[in-house]
């Protein structure tokens, strides 16, 4: 193959058979990431709970397009479930090239505490109580699980699969992506303190991960991308040019003044899972229509 061959976009961004699992897939950006994999030729295992939804959203990919994409259950949190994926898709596949921890919730939100003439902010006393009464250890313990713990449990059970896709072309490694969040990075709250440092805490395993395979000689890359506001089941399913700022809770507006689009998160997956992103390895990129960029 020439240079200016390997030049060309559907020679660069081509996942024909790739092998990917994109847990919560059924949705969101999760369904977005693998609409994009599968229209660049690969085949998708999308992951959730709700199996009646994988199914639905199965279905209705249209293979004229490329690729194929299959409902698998798997529960992020319960290790039986993610060992029990893992066997059926070792049995399948007997490798994968690409996962993406895409799961995750919100957790414990306190709404009050942008609103400073709310009767929580009476005084620092009663706003701390205020704090202190309305979320709980439980919640936070919840969305720990599935924020941060999921991500190591889900990539340690399947990273024999993605080092054994990893030998199918030399030089092209299997990757993870995680989907942290940009709320893991700004220093704003944005009302849900649980949410923001599990994401932070997604940031550094990510980095974790990727370092500790590469000084243990596996050649599996592990990558992180940190959204911005995207239409998602946390988000609503359509959001307009306003509600971005308001579900962003920045001190300045998003200088893009709208959503992200399906396109722009799938295409960013898309980089990290080809060879154009083959030589990026233990990185954030931040797609954020510039939130970072105005608010601290």
């Amino acid at each position: 193959m020439s240079a200016a061959t390997t030049y060309k976009p559907n020679t660069l961004f081509d996942l024909t058979g790739r092998v990917a699992i994109v847990t919560g897939g059924g949705t969101g950006i999760g369904l977005k990431i693998a609409s994009g994999f599968a229209a660049a030729g690969a085949k998708v295992y999308i992951t959730g709970r709700r199996l009646e939804v994988l199914k639905k959203t199965a279905s209705e990919w249209d293979r004229k397009i490329g690729g194929e994409i299959i409902p698998l259950q798997m529960d992020v949190t319960d290790k039986k479930s993610i060992i029990a994926a893992r066997d059926l898709v070792k049995e399948k596949e007997g490798k994968i090239h690409i996962l993406v921890n895409n799961a995750g919730q919100v957790g414990p939100v306190s709404n009050f505490f942008n609103k400073t003439d709310s009767p929580e902010h009476k005084d620092v006393e009663t706003l701390g109580q205020a704090l202190f009464d309305n979320e709980d250890m439980d919640g936070w313990k919840n969305l720990y699980q599935i924020n941060v713990a999921a991500l190591f449990f889900v990539t340690t059970a399947f990273l024999g699969l993605l080092a054994k896709g990893s030998e199918d072309v030399k030089e092209f490694w299997s990757n993870v992506i995680n989907i942290t969040s940009i709320s893991g990075i700004t220093s704003l709250a944005q009302e849900h303190f649980c949410y923001n440092s599990s994401k932070a805490a997604a940031t550094h395993i990510t980095k974790m991960l990727a370092t500790e395979f590469a000084l243990k000689g596996i050649a599996v890359r592990v990558n992180s991308i940190a959204p911005g506001v995207f239409e998602s089941e946390m988000t609503n399913d359509t959001i307009n040019g306003e509600e971005v700022d308001k579900i962003g809770k920045g001190i300045r507006p998003v200088p893009a003044k709208r959503p992200g689009s399906a396109e722009e998160m799938a295409g960013t997956a898309l980089y990290l899972a080809s060879r154009a992103g083959g030589y990026t390895n233990g990185q954030e990129i931040v797609v954020d229509g510039g939130y970072l960029a105005t608010n601290p």
